[in-house]
């Protein structure tokens, strides 16, 4: 199905040069709709997905989630890799309750047969996820959070203060893919990028990281589209100095209405 695109987005984005940096796997609709609008899209993924370091530990804690309470996941990925092998096992326990961080996440659950009984209604973040009345009050609880390696601490510290017995359960690792930045540094440097999509704090890093030493001055000035204030921040603290546009958050419609903003002006 061809994606539905506004008039007035047709009219900011055609002909425009945008950079998307999701993941391959994630970015496919979301590049379909800049196309779809007029832009020329640049794929350029700066986090490659992969196995957990340690698959035996994910097993085992698939194959214990009946002890569970809740079971947290922290991002669409974690769902990709989780659902399927969680049902292959067996049907999802009826008492563990699922919460979800975001849309994104909250629909991958969707498509895997499985919604979400705890979400934000909007800021698809840790904080927003610990305001839900559900997680408040864990006394004996036990909770597991499915995420990628490494992260921030804040989510699971909170649900131990409240009386969780939490566990991580390390369900993808994220690394840098070995990309050839000449792809890029090309158009940057001819200023023809007119935008750069980013939706995380590791993917800007690793965006920076990719193009040092050659195409940093230029991209630190390239306008950026950003999925989050915090993402926003971090633009600033690495020395961007171009336009910098935070969507509400990092769902492909968000991005998109961003994006259409940012060309607008």
């Amino acid at each position: 199905m061809k994606p539905q695109v506004p008039e007035n987005a047709a009219g900011a984005l055609a002909g425009r040069h945008l950079v998307v940096t999701r993941p391959a796997a994630q970015a496919g609709p979301f590049c379909a709709r800049l196309v779809a609008a007029g832009a020329k899209v640049t794929r350029f993924p700066v986090i490659e997905i992969q196995g957990p370091n340690d698959p035996g530990r994910l097993g085992a804690v698939l194959d214990a989630l009946d002890d569970f309470d809740f079971a947290v996941f922290v991002s669409a990925n974690a769902v990709q890799r989780v659902l399927p092998a969680a049902l292959a096992r067996g049907p999802w326990p009826a008492r563990l309750q699922v919460a979800a961080i975001g849309a994104r996440t909250a629909r991958a659950l969707q498509e895997h047969g499985r919604a979400a009984d705890i979400v934000p209604e909007s800021r698809f973040d840790s904080e927003a996820l610990l305001q839900e009345p559900a997680l408040q009050d864990l006394s004996g609880r036990k909770v597991v959070i499915f995420r990628g390696d490494g992260g921030r601490e804040h989510l699971a510290e909170t649900l131990r203060d409240r009386g969780a017995d939490v566990t991580y359960a390390e369900a993808y690792r994220r690394a840098i893919p070995d990309l050839d930045p000449e792809p890029l540094e090309g158009p940057l440097k001819a200023g023809a990028i007119d935008a750069i999509t980013v939706t995380s704090g590791e993917s800007l890093r690793n965006l920076v990281a990719i193009l040092e030493p050659r195409g940093r001055e230029v991209l630190l000035r390239t306008p950026l589209v950003v999925g989050a204030t915090r993402v926003a921040e971090l633009a600033g603290e690495l020395g961007f100095h171009g336009t910098i546009t935070t969507a509400d958050d990092p769902t492909d419609a968000a991005m998109f209405r961003a994006v259409v903003a940012l060309l607008e002006g």
